[in-house]
């Protein structure tokens, strides 16, 4: 298949039997992932760190089980259901097809539903991060990640999730800046690590996430989709299993992919800051939820608890405030 046809293919289809999706299906099957990934164990812990500081992300099989996998994924069905009941026509808040679960929620985060709150005490977790900002001390920024469903047959251009500062007109959510010009925020050790977990096999063909490793500390402008080469459009994290977790910096270039399973994929995540790096952090949890997390939980979230005089107000929304 030429780079030509798959750049056509990659455009909205009218239907799923089209001739172009129909090709980039035998296409992605054929071709798609990233030759030679590592799927590491729970007990790679030290392999892990190392792939994590040289690819920018890693990923580790087996570390949730049958029931929390079972459990995470019927909470992904049910706030994509709640949001989905408010797009008709998929249009999307992240392209069409796909979505945000922090930005369709009115809290940004989904913290108030147990689902997530489960995956704030995955021992692993607790230990893989700490290692990374060789500190106990990170918090949580917020409880999110994304879905898409089939029919989602664009790509998402590549990105980063954290830059240097832009003011408030531009972001609420912006933090870093070096008046002498002299460092980025690629130069600091990694300020803001996003951990996915996988409620449902990834596969070629049900939009896994595309990771352009090493790329965390690039200051190389991130190419445009009419400009990315075919390797980077194929350099996607799968075959991966349920249960599984990736790891990522979230400044490493990364972008979704097209989904062409017949199923909805979605990787809910945490979100966390080391604990020298701070921006805005928006309540996502109500004091009374809070005060029956665990102790671990607890010290993750303290700085996304509404205050104990306040209604947080949770809900589906296709536009975060």
């Amino acid at each position: 298949m030429t780079d030509n046809s798959v750049r056509q293919a990659a455009r909205p289809a009218d239907a799923p039997e089209a001739p172009e999706v129909a090709a980039l299906r035998a296409h992605l099957a054929a071709h798609n992932g990233i030759k030679g990934l590592d799927i590491l164990q729970p007990r790679d812990t030290t392999r892990a760190l190392e792939l994590f500081r040289r690819d920018g992300f890693v990923v580790i099989a087996d570390v949730l089980n049958d029931e929390q996998v079972e459990i995470l994924a019927a909470g992904c069905h049910a706030v994509a259901a709640d949001i989905l009941a408010l797009d008709q026509d998929r249009s999307g808040n992240r392209g069409s097809h796909r979505y945000s679960f922090g930005g369709s929620s009115l809290t940004r985060s989904q913290l108030h539903r147990p689902e997530w709150q489960m995956l704030l005490d995955i021992p692993l977790v607790t230990e893989l991060v700490t290692a990374i900002f060789e500190s106990p001390d990170y918090v949580l920024r917020a409880a999110s990640g994304d879905f898409c469903l089939s029919g989602a047959v664009e790509y998402q251009p590549l990105h980063s999730d954290v830059g240097d500062w832009r003011s408030a007109a531009a972001t609420p959510f912006s933090a870093f800046h070096d008046p002498r010009r002299q460092l980025t925020v690629r130069d600091l050790p990694c300020p803001y690590v996003c951990v996915n977990f996988l409620p449902q096999e990834v596969t070629r063909l049900n939009g896994p996430t595309r990771q352009i490793p090493g790329t965390q500390h690039s200051r190389t402008p991130i190419p445009s989709l009419a400009d990315e080469p075919e390797w980077m459009r194929l350099s996607t994290v799968c075959p991966a299993p349920a249960g599984a977790i990736m790891i990522r910096d979230v400044r490493a270039w990364h972008g979704g992919t097209p989904n062409i399973s017949g199923a909805m994929r979605a990787i809910p995540n945490l979100e966390f800051y080391a604990p020298w790096f701070r921006e805005p952090i928006v309540p996502g949890i109500s004091h009374g939820d809070y005060k029956k997390l665990s102790d671990h939980a607890q010290r993750l979230v303290r700085h996304c608890v509404a205050d104990s005089s306040e209604t947080l107000i949770t809900g589906a929304t296709l536009r975060a405030p």
